[in-house]
């Protein structure tokens, strides 16, 4: 029988249940035979416990062995039912009001959770579906924490069992998937995220163990074990929160699934050709150290896969910053890579693997009293149970009767406390301790001593990591907000805070996508959750957008808008002078809004911000279109005005430096501020420093070869010319461009400079047919491909936002020809070309007039080219050839041109297969997700993702010529990069306006600077390598130019393009034999001429032009 149970009148309103009563209802329960009756008395017990004597009861009575005893019955199935009616309202009610209780359920002499596990595998329905709602319900009751620290490690023991039933380790698996499911960041209230991020980051600590057993379940015989497993193993692959790994993990599981010498090659290509940027943590080392460890210890492993595996190695342990996860992980692999180094085949793999043991030793650090120089120790269990003994003391201790289930007790509540103070959410822990003593402490006793714990927790992490800022408080806070942030179906921000000082300017930087344009907009349409509405705060959102009424003077666009139009004209016109816009009837204010440039948009979107008043102006790209001059005068616009707020989204690190007060940056989906301009920021986050170097660590882009043009047989032969051409805006007092003479070549590299408004746009789209010149010529190669990005370059796929990037490029060369090729105005038909298409053309054959229907063929033709003509009305055996420069003269240029395109196209294509695996892989080349590319709509993209997209297009048919109007505007620091190094390594010519210094000074050695209509040639200009973080060190600052020629381009060569634009490669003319026999004749007279000369005379050469 049961010692009697005194319950303390302090803490408790009932009085002990005598054990007859309490053995009568377990009676009850057990033994009858409605299972109705058993499941009343099963939550009748509970609620006598629960309300008498509490978690002592359950340690009391008998109760735990009757109920094992009870599950344990194979031949009655009633009692098995009971024993999990029982479990099933223990489960329900007791860690709602005893939480303590879980330490008898899951810890305490083994626990009592297996037996709801086996119950899952009762050969009778009603068991399995008690055991399996006992099961819901304790893990609905658990915290994160006591889930990893009571849960894990009874599912651990339970799947480590080799006699377990299947449907019982289906549960188990089953129950570690939903542990994983729980973790993901999600947007729910700021308590709930923090409960995610702590079991998140909890259990990616356990993955080491988790990983080789749910492997292992992916290979029992059973299918139904196997396929748990399989789908576990993909959720616990979501706690690594790696960019990097993510899109390799459906690969990575396919190889432990399917376990060979085959899918382990395809894992370790797969990771080596992977950019490792993110910091690498216990979850992706847990992951991926079988791997590498395996692919090491295979001695049928080839030299090339090891050399792969060793540069895997390497790069993943530079970025693991903590030497204690290192020192976990990496000594599994130091041995398979010693070997490699000691006895591997090929010098160059043995001195790729000498490189990794020396990365893998200065990670792990030295292990002195088993933490790492300057690395800061973990909390262990043993440090909380200490605080936690020592504050219970301090209250006057527990009740002699109670240490028996404290003795398990307090060992629990500090591995939940322990997984709080390493999270650094220590909000938490006093919900971790307070309930856990309620009963064997008065109420505001268990309230001193979880904060006591906490108040201790908190002062030890402020040694450690420093006390928190304190704020001058002068300063004024003008927002506070704590909000999410989702776009598109993508979760940007979870339960960040956005905290704005007034006067303060705020860089904010991320990566392409994180979410920083959506940020502001969300806060200029007032949707932000916590933002102060435009009635308390007025921001402007000041963005290059001036779309529509474009056929207005911008006088009367900004007079028109509602919120200025209370400012009055005069203060309107004298804030528009003030950024340049001169007032008068000659003056810009009155130019149409349409006929301005990108730099002129961006300073008018600035003007407009300036008469609303803003108290916070959030600035999206403001660099964007604006020359050195205009950068210079928004720089101290910004620095004077120190009564606004900026928020500033820029790639452009020299203003970020000279502007910015603060950074916020995106880490893990939450804003991180730091104090300081940019340099400071990068002092603190070493991974910043791509926003000072084009680096190529991060961002890889790569360009298609561009292919081979006929006759062009110099990269420096001219392959577009622009003579004597002039161009005028309709309704402009002056032309933009005045008699420019121009050409590129292959191996050009151009950047086209001057002020906004000069003409650059004007030239680079008379160079690519996008605008028909009024007077002069565009000559071409006929067969050149050019890939063109405007300067607003998401009006490529504004037309077409409902599409993936994926089917936009399907799309676009669904028919063998560039769609967007066709849509330029030198290929739209006018009613003057639709009149040429009819006129009658007499061959002088004798047959009469004909009209032309089509061109369908093209040969070469001594050195141009002739077309095979289609007539109208006759039978293809009628076709004549026709050569290019008669076809000309009749007046069908569009129509050759359209024709040359096509078969330009063709060529460019030929090597390319229009198919959804293809076209992502090409995404990524040019640094798209491929999961983007295939499942994003292009209207939830980024401006910098669209922009990746744009590029993708136009690099699609291998282009030979790329031309790029501000290819910097909306592309991250790691995107610019990334472009830089593609552009630098491509084949074929590139042309580029920009204004961004940095980046026109690292890649072209030749500039064309236009002013007063007029283009003025500077080459033979030096480009600075330095700026490229890949570049050899002990170069100088100046390099050579790009080019292989002893010119910067043809440009200015004066050898290579003064001949007219034919492209047949000259042939040597064959010799006949007569002729041959007289050159013998020759030359054999000239050598006995020179015998009879006085010694030392030269011989006469003997060449061909004789």
């Amino acid at each position: 029988m049961a010692t009697t149970i005194v319950p303390s009148k302090s803490n408790f309103s009932g009085v002990a249940p005598a054990p007859e009563e309490v053995n009568s209802i377990l009676k009850t329960i057990v033994d009858t035979n409605s299972a109705q009756t058993s499941l009343d008395a099963a939550y009748a017990l509970t609620n006598l416990l629960i309300q008498s004597v509490g978690i002592r009861g359950l340690l009391s009575y008998n109760l735990i062995p009757e109920i094992k005893k009870a599950a344990a019955d194979k031949k009655n199935g009633a009692k098995r039912e009971s024993a999990m009616f029982i479990l099933g309202a223990m489960f329900e009610r007791f860690p709602r009001e005893q939480p303590l209780s879980e330490v008898v359920f899951l810890v305490h002499d083994g626990g009592i959770f297996n037996l709801v596990l086996d119950g899952l595998a009762d050969k009778g329905s009603s068991v399995r579906e008690s055991a399996q709602y006992a099961v819901d319900e304790l893990f609905k009751n658990l915290a994160p924490e006591a889930m990893v620290t009571g849960l894990l490690p009874v599912l651990q023991s339970y799947l480590s069992k080799p006699t377990g039933k299947w449907q019982g380790t289906v549960g188990a698996y089953t129950l570690l998937g939903k542990m994983a499911d729980k973790a993901q960041i999600g947007t729910g209230t700021k308590e709930e995220e923090q409960a995610k991020d702590v079991l998140r980051e909890s259990m990616g600590k356990t993955l080491k163990e988790l990983i080789p057993i749910v492997e292992g379940g992916m290979h029992d015989l059973k299918a139904e074990v196997a396929k748990a497993a399989t789908k576990t193993m993909t959720l616990l692959t979501t706690l690594l929160q790696n960019d990097d790994v993510a899109p390799r993990i459906p690969l990575l599981i396919d190889t432990m699934k399917n376990p060979s010498a085959q899918t382990l090659q395809k894992a370790i290509h797969a990771l080596s050709q992977t950019t490792f940027v993110a910091i690498v943590t216990s979850p992706v080392l847990a992951l991926l150290t079988p791997l590498l460890e395996r692919s090491l210890n295979t001695p049928s492993t080839s030299q090339e896969v090891l050399r792969q595996t060793v540069v895997v190695v390497e790069n993943l342990t530079k970025l693991v910053h903590d030497p204690v996860e290192a020192r976990t992980f990496l000594p599994k692999l130091q041995p398979g890579v010693q070997r490699v180094k000691d006895n591997a085949s090929l010098p160059e793999v043995r001195e790729l693997a000498t490189r990794a043991v020396n990365v893998m030793k200065k990670a792990m650090g030295d292990d002195k009293d088993g933490v790492a120089n300057g690395q800061i120790a973990r909390t262990t269990t043993d440090d909380v149970l200490k605080v936690l003994d020592s504050q219970i003391r301090a209250q006057g201790g527990l009740p002699k009767e109670d240490m028996q289930i404290w003795k398990y007790g307090q060992t629990y509540v500090s591995e939940m406390v322990r997984e709080d103070v390493n999270a650094r959410v220590f909000s938490r822990i006093p919900s971790r301790v307070g309930p856990y003593l309620k009963y064997m402490l008065p109420d505001e006793l268990c309230t001193a001593v979880a904060e006591a714990v906490q108040k201790h927790f908190v002062q030890e992490d402020h040694k450690k990591f420093g006390a928190p800022v304190v704020e001058d408080p002068n300063e004024v806070e003008i927002v506070n907000a704590e909000f999410s942030l989702a776009y598109g179906g993508m979760l940007l921000l979870s339960h960040t805070n956005l905290r704005l000082l007034k006067g303060h300017r705020y860089g904010l930087c991320g990566r392409n996508g994180a979410g920083k344009s959506t940020l502001m907009r969300s806060i200029a349409e007032g949707k932000l959750e916590g933002f102060p509405p435009k009635e308390v705060l007025k921001t402007c959102f000041v963005e290059h957008n001036q779309g529509e009424d474009a056929d207005i003077s911008i006088l009367e666009y900004v007079s028109k808008d509602p919120e200025l139009a209370k400012e009055g004209q005069a203060r309107i016109s004298e804030v528009l002078s003030e950024v340049g816009f001169t007032a008068g009837p000659e003056g810009r204010q009155s130019h149409k809004v349409g006929s301005l440039s990108g730099g002129w948009k961006m300073k008018l979107a600035l003007a407009r911000a300036m008469l609303m008043r803003a108290d916070v102006l959030l600035l999206d790209e403001p660099t964007n279109h604006l020359d050195v001059a205009n950068v210079k005068w928004l720089e101290e616009y910004l620095q004077k005005h120190t009564e606004i707020t900026s928020l500033i989204v820029s790639h452009d690190s020299g203003f970020l430096d000279a502007v910015c007060t603060d950074i916020y940056h995106y880490e893990n989906k939450k804003l991180v501020h730091y104090p300081g301009n940019l340099a400071a920021f990068v002092k603190v986050k070493p991974e910043g420093k791509s926003y000072y170097t084009l680096s190529a660590t991060q961002v890889q882009f790569k360009f298609p070869p561009p292919g081979i043009l006929s006759g062009v047989k110099s990269s420096t032969r001219s392959i577009i010319r622009m003579t004597n051409v002039s161009y005028t805006y309709p309704g402009a007092s002056k032309p933009s461009l005045t008699d420019v003479s121009c050409q590129l070549s292959l191996s050009s590299r151009v950047a086209i400079i001057g002020a906004n408004g000069a003409g650059k746009s004007t030239l680079i789209k008379l160079l690519t047919g996008e605008t028909i010149p009024q007077t002069g010529k565009v000559e071409k190669h006929p067969n050149l491909r050019i890939g063109y990005i405007k300067q607003h370059a998401l009006e490529h796929v504004e037309m077409h936002l409902e599409k993936t990037p994926n089917q936009y490029l399907q799309w676009r060369y669904a028919n063998g020809d560039d769609r967007e090729v066709l849509m330029k105005a030198t290929r739209q038909l006018t009613d003057e070309d639709k009149a040429q298409m009819d006129k009658w053309i007499d061959l002088g054959d004798g047959k009469g007039g004909r009209q032309i229907e089509n061109l369908i063929g093209r040969q070469k033709y001594k050195k141009t080219f002739q077309y095979e003509v289609k007539w109208r009305g006759m039978l293809p055996k009628f076709n004549t050839q026709v050569s290019r420069e008669t076809l000309l003269d009749w007046g069908f240029q569009k129509l050759v041109q359209e024709f040359d395109d096509h078969e330009a196209s063709r060529e460019g294509l030929g090597y390319r297969i229009l198919e959804p695996k293809v076209i992502a892989k090409h995404f990524e080349d040019v640094g798209l997700d491929p999961e983007i590319a295939n499942h994003n709509q292009i209207s939830g993209l980024s401006g910098g993702q669209k922009v990746k997209v744009v590029l993708a297009g136009a690099m699609w048919n291998n282009p030979h010529l790329l031309v790029l109007d501000e290819p910097t505007n909306f592309l991250d620091r790691d995107s610019l990069g990334g472009l830089a190094v593609a552009i630098r390594d491509y084949k074929g010519g590139v042309v580029m306006i920009s204004h961004n210094e940095e980046f026109v000074g690292a890649l072209c050695p030749e500039q064309w600077h236009v002013a007063n209509g007029k283009v003025t040639h500077k080459g033979h200009l030096a480009i600075d390598l330095n700026r490229f973080e890949d570049s050899r060190p002990g170069s100088s600052n100046v390099s050579s130019s790009a080019v292989s020629s002893a010119t910067a381009s043809a440009v200015n060569s004066g050898v290579e393009d003064n001949s007219e634009m034919k492209f047949k490669a000259k042939k040597k003319k064959k010799m006949t034999r007569a002729q041959l026999k007289e050159r013998e004749v020759r030359r054999r007279l000239r050598h006995i001429e020179w015998l009879n000369k006085p010694p030392g005379t030269p011989h006469p050469p003997d060449s061909d032009d004789e």
